[in-house]
């Protein structure tokens, strides 16, 4: 079963640091488009980042642009999520997706056409 999880969400003050995580289970990450999401209580589901194939390209959404970073580790077959300076504004769940298809990152960080998904991890920033 195909499956991509996520860990490393939590309780955070307001401008602390969390690194989520994403790995397959029974589903390699690497030479896939990556990007992760984030959906508040009331919203919809936006892009945050995105990370090419090759992991020589990433895109942000402008809410994050210098205060996140994405990266993906080929040996560990995982991508991460470096988020500093936290706002309350940044409380979410947030989801890792993967593209097999090869449609790529817009540059507003969205993964174009995601066909894997997580379950998704709670990120909380407390003013």
């Amino acid at each position: 079963q195909v499956q991509l999880v996520e860990s490393g969400g939590g309780l955070v003050q307001s401008g602390g640091s969390l690194r989520l995580s994403c790995a397959g289970s029974g589903f390699g990450l690497r030479n896939r488009y990556i990007g992760w999401f984030r959906q508040a209580p009331g919203k919809e589901r936006e892009g945050v980042s995105c990370i090419s194939a090759g992991g020589d390209s990433t895109y942000y959404a402008d809410s994050v642009k210098g205060r996140f970073a994405i990266s993906r580790d080929n040996a560990k077959d995982t991508v991460f999520l470096q988020m500093n300076d936290l706002e309350p504004e940044d409380t979410a769940v947030y989801y890792c997706a993967a593209d097999t298809r090869r449609y790529g990152c817009s540059g507003d960080g969205t993964l174009r056409s995601p066909n894997y998904w997580g379950q998704g991890t709670q990120v909380t920033v407390s003013s």
